[in-house]
């Protein structure tokens, strides 16, 4: 059974669907417990960050169930002129007056306090657009620049703006998914070496025009050698990891979410989970990550139309992407960026 068809009879993937709800609810819980004593002090309010996120999660639950309504063939005759719209949000975002600037990023559009990042819209964009060029272009993926070059082109170009914002972290995403994509179409493998020359040199040349990344590499590589700058974060990231032991501290007794960790209800929710579940909340949080992704390569996998079969591949890969390059910073295996954690953060 395709996709198509599993989509006309309505059927759910109800492992998967739990599996999304319980981390969302599980999300809510924690941001609760990681944000209560910073929206105390920012606000006045201590729920101020769970009622924002409890609001999108049911935001996020009737947008689900309207779009598992529509036919995924839709994307495919629209997947140009969405990701036309997306372009220029993104190019309108980065215009001062226009975006709105949230940790030393112009990557939001801000209404009242809320706010709307139009390089979210374009991750999924973008692999629509890349998984109907795929499609259109099956003959000529053998050929690397008539039918490689074209589809890194535009994504370079999504790249490119996002880097105006400047927002490395998602800009990475989105290429690794890409590139991903195109490994999945059978791109001879040889090409991906080449890729990955250019990439290093790429982020060389990124981090030599931007002084902050260089602080980020050398804190990543010696955390101490400005442990009150630079490498702060990560110290006390690992000061939340190191402590949890199997159990943890538990649920609301973290120490580091008292003014030590910033901000601790963003991209380092998953230190003030292992600090208050230890190793136990890591296997929860890992396990559920797990069924999501594995049942999405499954659902991939038994589809025989192409593009819907690309469709779920590119975003199956930006989950697995995201959790994972969120899941190294916080451990400190990567330099800090910010990616933060599916349904989480």
């Amino acid at each position: 059974m395709d996709l198509g068809d599993r989509m006309k009879k309505n059927s759910i993937d109800w492992l998967l669907l739990i599996a999304v709800i319980v981390i969302s609810i599980f999300g809510i819980i924690m941001i609760y417990s990681a944000s209560y004593v910073w929206a105390e002090y920012k606000f006045n309010d201590a729920f101020k960050y769970v009622k924002h996120q409890g609001l999108f999660f049911i935001i996020g639950v009737i947008f689900m169930i309207i779009i598992s309504k529509i036919d995924y063939h839709v994307y495919l005759k629209k997947a140009n002129l969405i990701l036309f719209c997306c372009l220029i949000l993104l190019i309108l975002v980065a215009i001062p007056g226009i975006g709105t600037v949230r940790n030393g990023s112009r990557s939001w559009f801000g209404i009242g306090s809320f706010g709307i990042q139009p390089s979210e819209f374009t991750k999924l964009a973008l692999i629509m657009f890349t998984s109907k060029y795929l499609v259109n272009n099956e003959k000529n993926l053998r050929d690397i620049k008539k039918g490689v070059l074209p589809i890194l082109g535009i994504t370079l170009l999504v790249f490119g703006l996002i880097m105006l914002q400047p927002d490395f972290g998602t800009g990475t995403i989105i290429v690794m998914s890409i590139i991903g994509l195109l490994f999945i179409a059978g791109v001879n493998f040889k090409f991906f070496f080449k890729i990955g020359i250019i990439g290093v040199i790429g982020i060389v040349i990124l981090i030599a025009v931007a002084p902050y990344r260089l602080a980020r590499i050398i804190s990543f590589l010696d955390p101490w050698s400005d442990p009150l700058g630079s490498g702060f974060q990560i110290i006390q990231s690992l000061y939340a990891i190191g402590p949890g032991g199997l159990f943890g501290y538990g649920f609301l007794n973290s120490r580091q979410k008292h003014f030590y960790l910033p901000e601790p209800q963003t991209d380092f929710i998953f230190s003030i989970i292992s600090e208050e579940f230890g190793f136990l909340g890591i296997v929860i949080v890992a396990s559920l990550f797990l069924i999501i992704i594995i049942r999405g390569f499954k659902i991939a996998r038994n589809c025989s139309d192409m593009f819907g079969k690309y469709l779920v591949f590119g975003i199956v890969f930006q989950v697995a992407f995201q959790t994972v390059l969120n899941l190294m910073v916080v451990v400190g295996l990567i330099p800090v960026t910010g990616y933060a954690l599916l349904l989480y953060s």
